[in-house]
């Protein structure tokens, strides 16, 4: 027994929404989200262990005996936090694209 909604609608044809443009456009502005937001964190993160090992710059003491060091490593717990954030905020806007390009080919075959 099928407890999908409606019984009389035509299933979706996957491959005809991948090929609307407005699919392509969302396709790609998420891409190069997704790419930049990891190239971010990617390199912020490998910082870390390139400048305390090859330079002295997080050596230096910030705030009394706390060096630097500490300092850019809490940095990085925060912006984890605040990457993820941002994340969840633009999937919830890409999952209301998407459900108007779903919307959108479904007008265009109920027509």
């Amino acid at each position: 027994m099928c407890m999908a909604g409606n019984q009389n609608q035509p299933p979706i044809d996957y491959d005809k929404i991948a090929e609307l443009q407005s699919f392509k456009q969302l396709s790609k502005r998420k891409n190069k989200f997704l790419w930049t937001l990891t190239a971010i964190f990617l390199i912020i993160y490998l910082l870390l262990p390139i400048l305390t090992s090859f330079t002295e710059i997080l050596h230096q003491k910030a705030i009394g005996e706390i060096t630097w060091v500490w300092i850019y490593s809490a940095g990085l717990f925060v912006m984890t936090w605040g990457l993820a954030h941002l994340y969840v905020s633009k999937a919830n806007s890409y999952d209301k694209e998407a459900k108007a390009i779903i919307e959108e080919y479904e007008r265009g075959v109920n027509k």
